[in-house]
């Protein structure tokens, strides 16, 4: 891992390390060396659990195309059905859209800093954990956070949206 503030980091990684400034938050996001797409690639690099990934998962809401965004446990999986129930009808979102709402590619949507401010929800699941990471704006940033910071920085509502293992 290198020194996060470097000035030729990618444009969504300096834009979430300023949110995260702005903030006040302890912990700068940092960028590995290889990039972790996915909840397993994030917690391999970092040498921890894969429910420790606060991995980010995004639906276009068929009301009104808004974009939902879900953190959840990089070891639990999102149970659609639930999700629907507090935000309305849901669908999957491709890349192309997930950029466009979020001004993040997929493997890289930050929890904060977005393009567009999505409807947001925070899975309890998280709230196992004392420390989790969250991907900070690229596939190779990563930001350090409690789930209690998690919900403080994105003021999203805790709820239960996974499938029961």
């Amino acid at each position: 891992m290198t020194d996060a503030l470097q000035q030729d980091r990618p444009e969504g990684f300096l834009r979430v390390a300023s949110v995260l400034a702005e903030q006040r938050h302890p912990h700068a996001p940092v960028f590995l060396e290889v990039a972790a797409r996915t909840a397993q690639e994030a917690a391999d690099a970092l040498g921890i659990g894969v429910g420790q990934i606060a991995k980010s998962v995004v639906f276009r809401r068929k009301s009104d195309n808004v974009a939902v965004l879900v953190v959840t446990s990089g070891d639990r999986r999102v149970d659609e059905r639930k999700v629907a129930a507090l935000v309305g009808p849901v669908g999957r979102a491709d890349a192309e859209f997930v950029k466009a709402s979020t001004g993040f590619t997929i493997g890289g949507v930050s929890p904060v800093g977005h393009a567009t401010k999505p409807v947001m929800l925070v899975d309890r699941e998280l709230f196992r954990f004392d420390e989790i990471w969250a991907a900070a704006g690229h596939p190779n940033g990563v930001f350090r956070l409690s789930p209690k910071d998690l919900a403080q920085l994105t003021g999203a509502p805790v709820e239960d949206v996974v499938q029961q293992s």
